[in-house]
């Protein structure tokens, strides 16, 4: 990618001139070889054409139905000869950021998605035709879109294990809550908090971004080995070793890892996949650490260890196991 700045416009600009010429009779190979490497040359490329072709779609359905809706019409244009008019209208909604042609169709071409969901204690894994995959853990949901035109999924709770394939023509789009992660053949793991949203890539690269209206946030590009924590105000970023990146997957095999960590913290992740509740009723007691491996749902194991190995007082009470002096 070239060090030159280029504005959100102009790669909009460009982004609407490749699809006004893919769509002519003279589009060739070497066009579409062109094309492929621009979309390969940076990400922001393939966000704003991605974009711009599903506005152009939408129009294009729109103007068919209305068709259909009036037999008595005139007979209708060539396609190809309404597709200046359809472009300009949709290039407009990308632009200015006002889809106002999507709004009718919300409701007469409402997408297919689907939602997916674990319960406390599940797993579950997602493929789909392109081979990219999906792997749910805990107390997780997220919506999928995706299609022969595009790829967009919504995480709405908990974590999840992306493996993607990379398509420059469909990039892999995951909304969390204010942010957005677009992924070029990449390997990551999102996790949704009630306050800040973390993601570690381990293959490939990732952007992560705010939303519009987050104006603090400017677009992160993940590489292997960083991890991302994402608040409404800020992105920060860190390096973690390839070793914390695998204890972070460690659920994946129905297992969890703690590496110095708190009671208290170990309680909490205990607790996500178990109905079965862990309370530290003493606040020193909380700030114990402890180091091991556990099976996420063996919470007898853990309250073995703080009475064996730390000497606390273990009690059980209705669906809670109560940890103190």
């Amino acid at each position: 990618m070239s060090g030159t700045h280029i504005s959100a416009s102009d790669i909009e600009a460009r982004a609407a001139r490749w699809l006004a010429a893919r769509d002519r009779d003279d589009w060739s190979g070497a066009d579409q070889s062109a094309l492929d490497a621009w979309l390969d040359a940076d990400i922001h490329n393939s966000v704003a054409y991605w974009r711009l072709e599903a506005a152009w779609n939408n129009t294009e359905r729109l103007t068919a139905l209305r068709r259909a809706r009036d037999p008595g019409s005139e007979t209708p244009q060539p396609a190809r000869r309404l597709r200046p008019l359809l472009f300009a209208v949709a290039a407009a909604a990308v632009v200015v950021g006002v889809v106002a042609l999507g709004f009718g169709s919300t409701y007469l071409f409402q997408p297919a998605i689907r939602s997916y969901a674990t319960a406390i204690g599940e797993r579950e894994t997602i493929r789909f035709a392109d081979g990219s995959q999906i792997e749910l853990n805990t107390d997780t949901s997220l919506r999928a879109d995706v299609s022969a035109s595009h790829r967009r999924i919504w995480l709405d709770k908990g974590e999840a294990f992306f493996q993607v394939q990379h398509n420059a023509q469909r990039p892999f789009v995951v909304v969390i809550g204010d942010h957005t992660i677009t992924d070029l053949g990449t390997k990551f793991r999102v996790r949704r908090e009630p306050n800040h949203l973390e993601v570690a890539l381990l293959e490939g690269r990732a952007e992560l971004s705010g939303s519009d209206t987050a104006q603090l946030q400017k677009p992160v590009v993940l590489l292997p080995g960083d991890v991302a924590v994402a608040t409404a105000r800020a992105i920060k970023l860190t390096k973690a070793a390839p070793k914390t990146l695998s204890n972070g997957l460690a659920w994946r095999h129905g297992m969890v890892v703690f590496n110095n960590t708190t009671l208290a913290d170990a309680a909490s992740e205990f607790n996500r996949y178990n109905r079965e509740k862990i309370v530290i009723a003493d606040p020193v007691v909380a700030k114990n650490a402890i180091y091991g491996t556990f099976e996420a749902e063996n919470v007898a194991a853990f309250a073995r260890l703080a009475h064996e190995v730390l000497g606390l007082r273990v009690e059980h009470r209705g669906n809670e196991i109560v940890i103190s002096r």
